[in-house]
């Protein structure tokens, strides 16, 4: 892949800048994809720590060169501040952002799997490097939409869903994105469900968010977790969203709130039938939405990945959402919404069988979330998208 404009190959940098892994699966796949869709060009990765860099490494192709490696690590004081500070702003990110400014202007194009990247157009516009995004999920959130997609210069989608709000919202274009499907699924597929129990009980996996406005766990956390403590009938996976335990202050920027982090009794680790995961790579590799034969929960985009088969699900509403014909919220359709957890234990005894009407909307749901009837892969088809759209004027 060469520019009519220039003999020098394409630099193509993979930017992973988050404090934890999660992102990593949404476009580490695109990685290989892309080296044998455009041979000619320098594929690379850019991480923010040893552990980013090693998760990326897990989705290479050893039959491929190995790409160029560059870390723009946190600065220690800026990092210093950041703990001071609960972790409640990404300053650290910020940081390297602007540290690595000089570092991005050469290369021909960023793919990144968050926002925080519009920094760089914020702060200093310029033709290089082209800003390419794929959300880190498909779910249902506003931030989902934020104004700060405008900012990139293309956008790469899982289905019709996110196109159809970002397009109404006015994030993109009709000629500045592409939908290429889901590489997380494609990264994960045809492992077999983990078994995490000696028994054969109906596992339940309660997954809240780690908003401080939206989240259950700051109302129901203890309660829930308490329940199943207390019962014999379903075993529980505790996995939160992976940032939920990293910080002891939860700041919302979307919500302008900020709340405290409860501490998580060691008493539930001593059960039996509770497993508790607070942010090991478990919990992103989709190990627990496989594992479970119920999902509870709030907002987390897991719940579209738990929905690939079509399985019971719990919507906790802690924080008075009138959720109904609220497109924030369509995922609350999936199964029976609580306002709080008095009849928790009724709602889980109810929902197995999966009933047809919560089978329906969630296959529907999940059709339009993420393109799937493609023959390629997503991780061609967005390696093959990255490369028409450099090869644009």
């Amino acid at each position: 892949m060469t520019s009519g404009r220039s003999s020098h190959p394409r630099r193509i940098g993979f930017l992973f800048n988050h404090d934890e892994l999660h992102q990593v699966a949404h476009i580490a796949p695109i990685i290989p994809a892309l080296q044998r869709q455009a041979p000619h060009a320098r594929v690379e990765v850019i991480t923010s720590s040893e552990r980013q860099a090693d998760a990326v490494r897990q989705f290479l192709d050893p039959a491929l060169p190995m790409p160029a490696f560059w870390s723009i690590r946190p600065n220690r004081s800026v990092r210093l501040i950041e703990k001071m500070l609960g972790n409640m702003v990404p300053l650290n990110r910020l940081s390297s952002l602007k540290r690595a400014a000089e570092l991005f202007r050469h290369f021909d194009a960023l793919v990144v799997p968050e926002t925080t990247t519009t920094f760089l157009k914020k702060n200093r516009p310029s033709e290089r490097p082209r800003l390419i995004f794929f959300p880190h999920g498909a779910g249902d959130r506003s931030i989902g939409f934020s104004p700060e997609i405008r900012l990139f210069d293309y956008v790469l989608l899982p289905g019709e869903k996110t196109r159809d709000r970002m397009l109404a919202a006015g994030v993109v274009r009709l000629d500045n994105h592409r939908i290429v499907g889901y590489p997380k699924f494609e990264a994960y597929a045809n492992r077999p469900p983990a078994k995490l129990f000696d028994n054969d009980k109906p596992t339940v996996l309660y997954n809240p968010h780690f908003d401080p406005l939206l989240s259950s766990w700051f109302r129901f956390g203890k309660q829930i977790l308490d329940y199943f403590a207390n019962q014999n009938d379903y075993n529980l996976i505790f996995a939160p969203h992976v940032m939920l335990f990293q910080r002891k202050i939860l700041a919302s920027v979307e919500h302008r709130l900020l709340r405290f982090r409860q501490r998580l009794d060691s008493r539930y680790d001593r059960l039996d039938h509770i497993h508790i995961d607070t942010g090991s790579p478990r919990s992103i590799d989709m190990t627990y939405t496989n594992a479970a034969d119920i999902y509870l929960g709030d907002v987390s985009s897991q719940i579209y990945e738990f929905i690939q088969t079509p399985r019971p699900a719990i919507f906790l509403n802690s924080h008075g959402a009138e959720w109904q014909g609220n497109a924030n919220y369509e995922h609350w359709t999936f199964g029976p919404v609580l306002d709080d957890i008095a009849n928790l234990g009724a709602t889980l005894d109810a929902v197995l069988p999966l009933s047809d009407t919560c089978r329906l909307a969630q296959a529907r749901a999940f059709a339009y979330s993420f393109d799937m009837d493609n023959p390629d892969s997503p991780s061609r088809r967005a390696a093959a998208a990255i490369s028409e759209f450099l090869e644009r004027p």
